[in-house]
């Protein structure tokens, strides 16, 4: 089945009622073992990226990762075009919850225009790479004035198998109360769907908002490489 189909046959109503409640969703087999493969072979090709991090030279944990160079890889475009308009109408339904006076586009074109006429003209979408005891500290990817408030991963690699510990870390900052941490350990192909910054949730005063920050836990052994793709561009 081509990627397209995959993403059209999601359930996502079902999607928006977790993003809704729980601030992130899963959707299994969203990329078969071929395209995950093609993807960390393609890592060392340095052509296809405009910059890479070493994480621990900058704080952000042990690791590293490369940004994508427009034009983004057919599998990674694909899943950008494809996810956005399904998630878009639950990002405008946030702000109207939130009272923030903000409304996204309806397609990702849509949105890199906005993003370009904010001077956000760098693509986002990432692959990272960790090793025995790489991690990820807990972060945010806001990146410009324009951010998009949701955003996915891929796993690239199958846990257990390829890699042990690696799990991927939400933190949930709730108001006047203790965080939450959800701890979640997707397959080879799995993608995650997560809150970039924050999320309404309903209390007895009507909604508010939850800041949520994520990250990836020390890798006991193997090695680990996940795609993400940020649907807004970078100054």
């Amino acid at each position: 089945m081509e990627l397209q189909q995959r993403i059209a046959q999601v359930d996502w109503s079902a999607i928006a009622e977790s993003l809704n409640t729980k601030g992130y969703a899963t959707v299994p087999n969203i990329l078969s073992a071929d395209e995950c493969d093609a993807l960390v072979a393609q890592y060392g090709d340095d052509t296809s990226y405009r910059k890479t991090i070493q994480m621990e030279n900058h704080g952000y944990g042990i690791g590293q990762y490369k940004y994508y160079a427009y034009p983004l890889p057919g599998i990674v475009q694909q899943l950008r075009e494809g996810i956005y308009p399904n998630i878009a109408t639950v990002a405008n339904n946030w702000m109207k919850a939130l009272a923030i006076e903000k409304t996204f586009p309806n397609t990702l074109s849509e949105l890199t225009d906005l993003c370009h006429q904010h001077m956000q003209l760098r693509p986002t979408p990432l692959i990272l790479k960790y090793g025995q005891g790489g991690y990820n500290a807990l972060h945010q990817d806001l990146y410009g004035e324009v951010f998009f408030p949701m955003q996915t991963v891929v796993c690239l690699n199958q846990p257990g198998q390829d890699f042990k510990g690696g799990e991927f870390v939400l933190v949930e900052q709730r108001p006047r109360m203790q965080s939450k941490a959800i701890v979640l350990n997707p397959g080879k192909g799995e993608m995650l769907i997560f809150t970039t910054n924050y999320r309404p949730a309903q209390g007895a005063k009507g909604y508010h908002r939850v800041n949520m920050r994520h990250g990836v836990s020390e890798l006991r052994s193997g090695e680990r490489h996940t795609l993400g793709v940020i649907f807004h561009d970078a100054k």
